[in-house]
């Protein structure tokens, strides 16, 4: 592994991991809103052997600083992106970019900007929304409406810490964010992931999402992209990712997975990797054979 840490547009410090062989093609990966890189582990140890496998941790995540007042938002997610890209990819390299939640609406936010232009190959989104999360949100057992628009914001918006792992808190996390049968070995993990992430940031960025209009950005997301969802995700429910498949300009069709929840490169690492595995061999490698002959 190699790391190093580059500047974002605002002088925000990102934290970046590289995996796998200088050589090979590149896979570009991006978290979900109170996780870090080592939500992509499954990822990395599936791919790394014959792909560069490229993460790093969102503003204020994992080993990334929390950012200066104001330093949340959409454009920051787009900034952000393209730092990584620019730093870790040569000049007209193309990868594939794959966007778990918040890191798939990273992808919509960057899909007009230069950086993402030049080096995305294909994309895979990952459980994830473009608008309306607030209101589609499944969290609270309750009819939709005004009601539960505006207790779902003061839940995920919540200014409590989320104190130390127990099992009270994984089943809690399990009910919010995994599907029912989820393995316990995975609660865990995920669990560990999440509570590492600072009250702080974890309410900054709970803004950013409930505000989310990114309907836009899907719209001018032409390149070919993958979408993956479990049917019983109640963060970002699976309405969202169908309405993503039929909006996307070069939409390869969704993947729904039967009773997964929310966590998916957790909950289904193999499905996700496969897909991954498969927009590299598909869009990275046939550029890199034809510009070898």
């Amino acid at each position: 592994m190699k790391t190093l840490s580059v500047d974002s547009a605002d002088g925000s410090r990102v934290h970046v991991e590289v995996y796998g062989p200088d050589s090979a093609p590149a896979v570009v990966l991006a978290h979900g809103w109170t996780c870090s890189t080592d939500f992509w582990n499954a990822q990395i140890r599936d791919l790394a052997d014959d792909h560069r496998v490229i993460v790093y941790d969102q503003r204020g995540h994992g080993s990334s600083p929390a950012a200066r007042p104001g330093g949340y938002s959409t454009d920051a997610l787009a900034d952000d992106l393209e730092a990584v890209l620019t730093a870790t990819l040569a000049p007209g390299e193309r990868a594939v970019l794959g966007g778990h939640s918040m890191g798939g609406m990273t992808m919509m936010a960057a899909s007009r900007r230069p950086a993402f232009r030049e080096h995305a190959a294909a994309v895979l989104l990952c459980s994830t929304g473009s608008s309306r999360l607030v209101d589609e949100s499944l969290v609270l057992p309750m009819r939709a409406g005004r009601l539960r628009t505006r207790l779902t914001r003061a839940v995920l918006g919540a200014r409590a810490p989320l104190g130390p792992v127990t099992p009270v808190s994984k089943r809690i996390l399990r009910y919010g964010t995994m599907g029912p049968a989820s393995a316990p070995a995975k609660i865990a993990e995920c669990a560990r992931i999440v509570h590492a992430c600072p009250r702080a940031v974890r309410v900054a960025w709970s803004h950013v999402l409930a505000e989310l209009e990114l309907d836009a950005g899907v719209r001018e997301l032409d390149v070919p992209t993958a979408v993956i969802a479990g049917t019983a995700d109640r963060l970002t429910p699976i309405v969202h990712a169908r309405r993503l498949a039929a909006e996307l300009p070069q939409s390869l069709g969704l993947v729904e997975l039967v009773g997964m929840g929310h966590m998916t490169p957790v909950e289904a690492p193999e499905v996700v990797s496969s897909r991954l595995r498969e927009l590299a061999e598909t869009y990275v490698r046939v550029e890199l054979e034809e510009e070898a002959v």
